[in-house]
């Protein structure tokens, strides 16, 4: 195997793990890049159909203000989106959801957030069903907001880890694919692909890395796997780190699946706007039209709603788009669309779903999940994050600060010996 002995592995080619390697590569640093996949991203996957790139994982340059990848974009003469997501702007209006109930809806949303940040200052961490009003009538659609945002629903969801969540509200797209700048960001890296690790043996003076490939060894390793994988302990450590599968079995992936498909006439519908499926339903689809003035129709669904389609494969996504979305327009809509790409993430082996939720309780784990093992072990990616979490940019601070801490410990060392 390539690189069999080297200062340091970074485990996971998504965006935690290209952002350490870089940072390493830039320290002059001997560092390989291990992923399982047969390419860079991760989560963040950007395909090319209907002649236009798709982004199957992330999308969002969320806080985009203060969001690294943006200037990563530029450097790549990217073409950055600046138009208003269509959660920001009012919907479709159709029958049982005029733009007065779109108003009334946001008031009840906007009164379960106030809500959630009153009730996180105090004692104990609840789950964020908890705080649903139960006269309200938009209680199914809140929660589908919420399996959105986080990829679970409310039940699951700690109300201390939500608003933990710093966003600034900015939020861009990349024209060519959020995923592609990821990718590309990692394109000049010393990289193994379709190389699956297995385990870490830390019981010797140095790390063993064991690979499907065969074994490397390293100083230090930077582990930036999905939470799910720890969890799972299909990433072995020995001796075992307990605490480590604790923290991240306390972090799940919630699921956050996109199906697109392409639209006839599209030209009848404004560009960049939202339908819900159902909004008396804890259980629907949101549909973006147009993304990029394209002719086509995102749908996002998420949460228990995700799991069960995910369970009937592929085809069972476009099918429910067609119930809700002749529900709404009428049966003849359906003519009107053909299904192009769905990717299930819940089924995806290297992911396990989409991003990282605290259950109730286990807020803190994010800091226990990041925390270093002997100055050998560190961890990376968007479940350590305590304010970023469930983001690409938030991947990237864990990466960059696990190669610092790296850096830190190898110039220390440097520094005992000279």
């Amino acid at each position: 195997m390539p690189g069999s002995d080297v200062e340091v592995v970074v485990i996971g080619g998504g965006a935690a793990g290209i952002a350490a390697a870089q940072r390493l590569r830039r320290a002059s640093i001997d560092c390989l890049l291990v992923e399982a996949r047969p390419r860079l991203g991760g989560r963040a996957w950007t395909i090319t159909a209907s002649g236009v790139a798709l982004d199957l994982g992330c999308g969002w340059l969320h806080s985009a203000d203060r969001n690294p990848w943006v200037s990563v974009a530029e450097e790549q003469g990217a073409s950055i989106d600046k138009t208003p997501p269509p959660w920001m702007r009012a919907g479709l209006e159709y029958e049982g959801f005029s733009r007065a109930e779109q108003q009334e809806f946001r008031a009840a949303l906007d009164a379960f957030f106030e809500r959630l940040e009153q009730a996180a200052q105090r004692e104990p961490d609840v789950a964020a069903v908890t705080l649903l009003d139960p006269e309200c009538r938009w209680n199914r659609l809140i929660n589908s907001i919420f399996t959105f945002i986080s990829g679970g629903d409310l039940d699951r969801l700690s109300i201390k880890d939500l608003d933990r969540y710093a966003d600034s509200g900015i939020n861009w797209r990349v024209v060519e694919g959020y995923g592609a700048i990821i990718s590309g960001y990692g394109a000049n890296l010393q990289a193994t692909l379709n190389c699956e690790v297995r385990g870490i043996d830390h019981r010797g003076q140095r790390l063993l890395v064991e690979t499907s490939k065969g074994a490397v060894a390293a100083d230090q390793v930077i582990v930036t796997v999905p939470s799910a994988l720890i969890a799972s302990e299909r990433l072995r450590f020995t001796p075992a780190l307990p605490a480590k599968v604790r923290a991240a079995g306390g972090l799940p992936l919630g699921l956050a699946d996109k199906l697109f498909m392409s639209l006839d006439r599209a030209e009848e519908f404004e560009n960049n706007v939202r339908l819900f499926g159902r909004t008396d339903s804890g259980g629907t689809g949101g549909f973006h039209f147009r993304p990029f003035g394209r002719p086509m129709i995102e749908g996002y669904f998420a949460g228990k709603l995700a799991s069960d389609l995910e369970a009937s494969g592929d085809g069972a996504f476009f099918d429910f788009a067609l119930l809700q979305l002749t529900a709404v327009l009428g049966s003849e809509f359906a003519k009107r669309l053909k299904p192009i790409r769905v990717h299930r993430w819940g089924h995806d082996p290297f992911a396990l779903g989409s991003y990282s939720f605290a259950v109730p309780g286990s807020a803190d784990c994010r800091a226990v999940l990041a925390e270093p093992v002997d100055d050998r072990l560190f961890f990376a990616g968007e479940a350590c994050s305590k304010h970023d979490f469930s983001t690409a940019h938030g991947a990237w601070h864990t990466g960059v600060a696990a190669a610092d801490g790296v850096i830190a410990v190898r110039q220390a060392a440097q520094r005992r010996i000279s």
